[in-house]
């Protein structure tokens, strides 16, 4: 027998609730309070709803409804009933349904206990919408900050009366471009509050349009494969294969490596890294792309949690995309139940990936012991639009006979015969290969140390204008030296590696050094001129007029390394 619970979801316009009555009507929003929250590149939306019961009969449920133009970035919903105190009293199911005459989409959302004629709750609605904010302009440069675009309803979109409605939108900067003004909005830096609007006719729509600076990661998990390995034999392998890209405002002509170490502002809308949340027994954790291992990647294991920081070969800028994938090991006995020969595994439907997550597709495979009764081993689910509110568990049940465990052993053994045949014929070439591309991340790593040593002098000759302190500026100059001829002739050695390999990016490696050499001349320079301007030898203009020369020569060739690191 097999029985997959995977968890629905719908979603809705975050504060678009309205109430829906059983036979006799009378369902009135007598206030609603909304907070749209823009300060991410999700739209959050809260709605708190006094519902009034003013027809003749009960009402059993009532409507949510929602814009046929957002229909399409729909992502979750969720209701609750509201205490007194502001807590959750329990959430409340819903199921789409229709409303004669209208566009858009809608869901009945059932109340736990009928509402009597003259009475009134309150209730909540949460809400997510995906890919709504719209960056403009579409293109930015490396130095530029981020403008994005929301469109969305000044009213609640319902199919009833409201009496008095308010609406408070969070945004991501108090820098705002342009906002629409119904109802002689007010301002206070990140924050536009909008009505009171009073006595709202159903179905009311007027265009909110905000125009705004949102530098928070634009990341979107294009795809993702969650494939989860169940074994008898006391562990549960989970491996997550990932595809990101930075739905921003794409990145506008060259990126400079030189301009992002060395101004804290450089890329500001960029994505270094991010936080992955694993279950707190994780074992084993591995993070690797097509390349190999990335040692960059830090991990701290915490009390109910073990946290990855997961960073990219590279900076994510707009439009710029990554694959990798993330894997860890499980102890079975937390997440598999068994009676007799009776087994279900409860588990998470995804991880958390990275904070305010928007997953486009999720695919889930589920790899059930040798000798399951069932119609399959490999179950799959597939879901679209996620975000964190979907981080629920699933539950899988089946009948296994435990005396075929016996078969794992044999696998094993045949298994390592595999592995020797495979030795036999292993193909030298694919080493070859390996082995390039190893050095190749060695060197890589090595010249962006490099680059950086060339920022930190710049900061000492800075220092040294302020100070006038030349024992300052000699020891870091010293320090430069020292740490430079290490890093050089590590390079070179690398370089030597790759030859022998017989790579043409030896090539390349030697092309690197040579134009490193003539970087370090033009930063000796620069501290000589600096030198001579704080001794009295050359006049500022005259001083400003040369440095400006040589900055722009050190970043003519620090571009041409990007260019030939993008090649390696």
């Amino acid at each position: 027998m097999l029985r997959l619970s995977v968890p629905a979801y719908v979603a809705l316009l975050g504060g678009f609730l309205a109430c829906a009555a059983a036979a006799g009507g009378g369902l009135v929003n007598e206030e609603v309070k909304r907070t749209v929250d823009l300060t991410t590149h999700l739209a959050k939306i809260t709605a708190e709803i006094l519902l009034a019961n003013e027809g003749d009969a009960a009402a059993h449920s009532f409507t949510v409804g929602l814009e046929a133009e957002l229909a399409p970035h729909l992502a979750y919903i969720g209701a609750a009933l509201k205490g007194e105190e502001e807590e959750e009293d329990g959430t409340l199911e819903l199921t789409e349904t229709n409303v004669k005459g209208q566009s858009g989409k809608f869901f009945k959302v059932e109340l736990p206990s009928a509402l009597a004629p003259g009475g009134k709750l309150q209730v909540k609605v949460e809400t997510v919408l995906t890919h709504v904010l719209k960056p403009f302009p579409t293109h930015i440069t490396q130095a530029e900050r981020q403008l994005v675009v929301f469109q969305g309803n000044h009213y609640l979109y319902s199919p009833y009366l409201t009496r008095i409605q308010s609406s408070r939108v969070r945004l991501a900067s108090k820098n705002v471009e342009t906002y629409t003004k119904l109802g002689n909005p007010s301002k206070n830096d990140e924050m536009i509050e909008y009505g009171p609007f009073r006595d709202v006719a159903p179905f009311t729509q007027d265009v909110m349009k905000i125009h705004y600076e949102n530098n928070t990661p634009f990341l979107t998990i294009s795809s993702i494969t969650r494939t989860i390995e169940v074994s008898h034999w006391g562990n549960i392998a989970v491996e997550e294969t990932i595809d990101l890209r930075h739905t921003g405002a794409d990145l506008k002509g060259p990126f400079s490596r030189y301009d992002y170490q060395r101004q804290s502002d450089s890329g500001i809308s960029s994505i270094k890294s991010f936080k992955t949340i694993l279950p707190a027994s994780a074992q084993d954790v591995y993070y690797r792309d097509e390349i190999g291992n990335i040692s960059t990647s830090h991990l701290q294991v915490l009390e109910d949690s073990v946290e990855v920081e997961v960073r990219p070969r590279f900076p994510l800028f707009g439009g710029w995309k990554t694959h990798y994938l993330i894997g860890y090991n499980l102890p079975s006995y937390e997440y598999l139940y068994a009676l007799g020969d009776q087994y279900a595994l409860k588990m998470r439907l995804l991880d958390h990936v990275y904070d305010d997550q928007v997953i486009d597709l999720l695919t889930v495979k589920i790899v059930l012991p040798e000798g399951t009764f069932t119609w399959t081993r490999l179950i799959v689910a597939t879901k679209r639009n996620l975000v964190e509110q979907h981080i629920q568990d699933m539950v899988v049940h089946y009948t296994f006979n435990k005396i075929l465990m016996l078969q794992e052993p044999l696998l094993v053994v045949g298994a390592f015969y595999i592995l020797f045949f495979t030795v036999i014929i292993y193909d030298p070439a694919a080493e070859v290969r390996m082995k390039v591309a190893s050095i190749t991340e060695q060197v890589l790593t090595l010249v962006n140390k490099r680059l950086g040593l060339y920022r930190h002098m710049d900061e000492v000759v800075n220092r040294y204008k302020q100070s006038r302190d030349s024992g300052a500026l000699n020891s870091g100059r010293k320090a430069l030296e020292t740490s430079h001829r290490a890093l050089t002739n590590d390079i070179n050695s690398l370089q030597v590696r790759l030859k022998a390999e017989g790579s043409d990016l030896a090539e390349k490696v030697a092309e690197l050094q040579k134009l490193d050499g003539q970087v370090k001349d033009l930063a000796c320079r620069s501290c000589q001129e600096a030198e001579r301007l704080v001794v009295g030898k050359v006049k500022k203009e005259a001083y400003i007029e040369n440095e400006k020369g040589l900055t722009g020569r050190r970043l003519e060739l620090v571009s041409r390394i990007d260019g030939l690191l993008d090649a390696l």
